[in-house]
């Protein structure tokens, strides 16, 4: 049968705050009569954050683990996590108590009575370091809505609510979870919402963010693009770019040759810039050609991007199932 809510932790080094997060999660679940589990994903952590889960098991029915051999990223987490939720409404958040698992009653109502089909939470008020990373966090999500479409004030925040349907038709990979709401519109789920949400000071350990998140982020968003236009179609892609590109040399040359039949130029076409300019053209043109081709044929054939080595799996019933 499926829950009312499932809420996926991915989690990297947090074996202080996961104890607290159970009991807070536990008691806002109780009190509003909620069936729910909480699955959490330890992204191959090197403290004792899986033992830690294991005793939670324990005592706690509703909470199940998966563990990672070695660290894969949050999107791998994320995608795991999807791929093991029963409820009707999946709820994702940071296991630093920086999220407020108080925010669960309302993401569930936004999602079955408000008919979002996702809504992303909006830290308003953060509690992070403003050079470091509150402004460069406005103008890396201003980018955004700007290339995506998506009206989305903190696309990356780790607080968000789906419905079951929206997390079982999309896969996160590489470093994708910072799209999720990309990928959503782009499966076909265009009801996104937001929701302002309380913005926790970190209690424990330390924030695993890095500048090269922006770079690589911003490539990402290049790359997710890239992929919601063309995966089926690739050809469409580079096939008019070679074309385009292979008809610059083309009219080049048969300029150059003309010029030498009708015109007597003096100087013969290998001696003239323009003419090593279009065989480069011509050729370059040619190989977007080909690598259109190749991408057809690895668009039909492409096996699942998302092979992890689970080490471990704690609270779940039907493991052949998983």
């Amino acid at each position: 049968m499926h829950k009312d809510i499932s809420i996926v932790v991915p989690l990297f080094n947090e074996e202080e705050s996961l104890p607290e997060l159970a009991e807070w999660i536990e008691r806002v679940c109780a009190e509003h009569g909620y069936a729910y589990e909480v699955i959490m994903v330890d992204d191959g952590s090197t403290d004792d954050s899986w033992h830690v889960i294991e005793k939670l098991a324990e005592t706690n029915p509703h909470i199940r683990g998966i563990r990672f051999q070695r660290n894969y990223g949050k999107s791998a987490a994320l995608n795991e996590g999807f791929k093991a939720a029963n409820g009707n409404v999946v709820i994702t958040m940071d296991a630093d108590l920086q999220d407020s698992p108080d925010e669960i009653p309302e993401l569930y109502r936004m999602i079955t009575a408000d008919g979002f089909d996702l809504v992303s939470g909006w830290k308003k008020k953060r509690y992070d370091n403003a050079v470091t990373k509150n402004i460069p966090s406005k103008l890396y999500n201003s980018v955004n809505r700007r290339i995506s479409g998506i009206k989305l004030h903190d696309m990356n925040c780790g607080l968000k609510a789906y419905k079951r349907k929206v997390v079982k038709s999309i896969e996160v990979y590489g470093e994708m979870h910072r799209y999720i709401p990309v990928l959503a519109k782009w499966a076909g789920f265009r009801k996104i919402g937001e929701k302002v949400v309380v913005h926790q000071p970190r209690k424990y350990g330390v924030s695993k963010f890095g500048w090269e998140r922006f770079i690589n982020g911003f490539l990402d968003l290049l790359s997710i693009q890239f992929v919601s236009r063309f995966s089926k179609k690739p050809m469409h892609f580079f096939g008019l770019l070679g074309t385009i590109t292979f008809m610059f040399g083309f009219i080049i040359t048969m300029y150059l040759i003309i010029a030498k039949l009708y015109y007597g130029q003096m100087y013969g076409l290998t001696n003239r810039p323009g003419f090593y300019l279009a065989i480069a053209c011509m050729i370059i043109g040619t190989q977007f050609f080909l690598t259109g081709f190749i991408s057809e044929l690895v668009s039909r054939s492409a096996a699942d991007r998302n092979h992890y080595l689970v080490e471990q799996r704690l609270g779940w019933k039907d493991d052949h199932k998983q």
